[in-house]
C-alpha cells in the first residue's frame, strides 16, 4: 500500500471479515441463534489470544536457546512471559462470560458441534508443547499427536495442523532451553566447565543439605518443646532430607541445572541473580496463570453440562479436573520445598562476582 492510499480502521483490522465468521462452519446453511453466536465468539477470543500466546512463547524460548544469553535479552523475556500470563488471567476472567448460558440454552445448540471438541484446540496443543508438556504429562494416556495424525488423513487443515505439531514437538521446548540456561548459573562464582566446577558444586550441594538437616533438628526441637514430638513427625522431616537428595543428587550425581536454580533461590538478593530470580518467578507465574485458567474451564463446563460425556467423547469433566493437575516446570515448584532461611545458609565465596562488594 502507497502512501497515499487511506486505510480505514475496519480494513486494517479485517473487522468485516471477522464479523462474518460466526457461522458454525456452516456457511449459512442456518440461523445461528443468539446462544450459539454467544459461544462461537468467546471461543474465537480465546483462539486469537493462544494466537498471540504462542509467538510470545516461541520469542521468550528462542532467547533462552542461544548458547550463551545476553544479559539485556532477560528482561524482554521476562517482559514477553508478563504478558503471557496476564493474557492467561484475563482468559480465566472470560470463562464467567461464558456462564451466562444456561444449560437450556447450551443444549439447545449442543448437537451442532457434532464430534468436535476443545481437544482439537491446535493452538492450545501447540503452545502446550512449546512450553514442554509431553504426552506423560497428560491424564488418560490423551495423545494430541495421535489425535490430529488421524485428522491430517480426513481434510487438508488437519495435515498442515499435524506438520506444524510435528515440527514444534521436534524443537526444544522452554523447559528444556531453561533448563540448559540454570545448568550455566554461576555457584560460589563458578560456571559449567570451569575447572574445578564440579567440586564446588557438589560441596555447594552437601553443604546445603547440612543445613536443611540442622533447620529440622531445630523444628524437631521446637515440636517436642510443646509436647508435639512424635515418631511420624520425625519420620516426615527425615523423608524431606530424603527428597531433597533425591531431587538434588538422583541417582547419585548431582543435577547441576537443579543446584543453579537452589542457588538461584536461596540468594536471591545478589545483584547478578536479580534477573534470573525475576525469570524464574515468571515462569511461575506463567504456570500458576495457566493453572488457574484450567481450573476455571473445568468449573465453567460442570456448571453448563455437569458430568455428562464430553462433545469428543472424553469423560468431559473429569478430563478438566485432570488436566488441572498438569505441571511443567516441576523443579521450580519442588526446589521451594528445600529453601532454608537465609541467615543460616553459608556466606557467598567470590562475594565480588555477584555484584556486592564487601567495603
Amino acid at each position: 500500500m502507497s502512501g497515499t492510499e487511506r486505510i480505514t480502521y475496519a480494513d486494517y483490522l479485517r473487522v468485516h471479515q471477522l464479523i462474518n465468521l460466526q457461522d458454525g462452519g456452516e456457511e449459512g446453511a442456518r440461523e445461528i441463534s443468539l446462544d450459539e453466536h454467544h459461544f462461537i465468539i468467546v471461543h474465537q477470543v480465546y483462539e486469537l489470544w493462544f494466537n498471540r500466546v504462542i509467538r510470545e512463547l516461541i520469542d521468550a524460548r528462542d532467547i533462552l536457546a542461544k548458547p550463551k544469553v545476553p544479559e539485556e535479552a532477560i528482561p524482554k523475556m521476562v517482559a514477553s512471559l508478563a504478558r503471557v500470563t496476564e493474557i492467561f488471567r484475563l482468559m480465566n476472567q472470560q470463562w464467567k462470560v461464558m456462564t451466562t448460558l444456561t444449560p437450556q440454552g447450551f443444549l439447545a445448540f449442543r448437537d451442532h458441534l457434532g464430534t468436535s471438541s476443545g481437544f482439537e484446540s491446535f493452538q492450545m496443543r501447540e503452545l502446550e508443547i512449546i512450553i514442554g508438556l509431553g504426552i506423560s504429562g497428560r491424564p488418560g494416556g490423551m495423545d494430541p499427536l495421535a489425535h490430529f495424525a488421524k485428522l491430517a488423513k480426513e481434510e487438508e487443515h488437519g495435515k498442515i495442523v499435524y506438520e506444524r505439531l510435528l515440527k514444534l514437538s521436534s524443537q526444544p521446548s522452554l523447559k528444556e532451553v531453561l533448563g540448559d540456561w540454570l545448568a550455566r548459573t554461576p555457584i560460589h562464582g563458578s560456571s559449567a566447565g570451569d575447572d574445578g566446577d564440579e567440586e564446588v558444586v557438589n560441596s555447594y550441594v552437601s553443604a546445603h543439605l547440612d543445613c536443611m538437616r540442622s533447620a529440622n533438628s531445630a523444628a524437631i526441637e521446637r515440636f517436642a518443646a510443646v509436647g508435639q514430638d512424635s515418631e511420624a513427625v520425625r519420620n516426615r522431616f527425615a523423608m524431606s532430607i530424603k527428597s531433597a537428595e533425591e531431587f538434588l543428587m538422583p541417582e547419585g550425581n548431582v543435577n547441576r541445572a537443579r543446584a543453579g536454580l537452589l542457588f538461584i533461590e536461596s540468594y536471591r538478593e545478589l545483584p547478578l541473580l536479580s534477573w534470573p530470580r525475576t525469570l524464574v518467578d515468571s515462569v511461575i507465574a506463567l504456570e500458576e496463570a495457566i493453572l488457574l485458567f484450567r481450573t476455571s474451564h473445568a468449573r465453567m463446563v460442570e456448571r453448563m453440562i455437569g458430568r455428562r460425556v464430553g462433545s469428543g467423547g472424553s469423560s468431559g469433566v473429569d478430563y478438566l479436573d485432570a488436566t488441572t493437575k498438569m505441571r511443567v516446570f516441576t523443579d521450580l515448584w519442588a526446589v521451594r520445598t528445600m529453601l532454608v532461611k537465609r541467615s543460616i545458609l553459608p556466606e557467598v565465596e567470590s562475594f565480588e562476582f555477584y555484584g556486592f562488594s564487601k567495603n
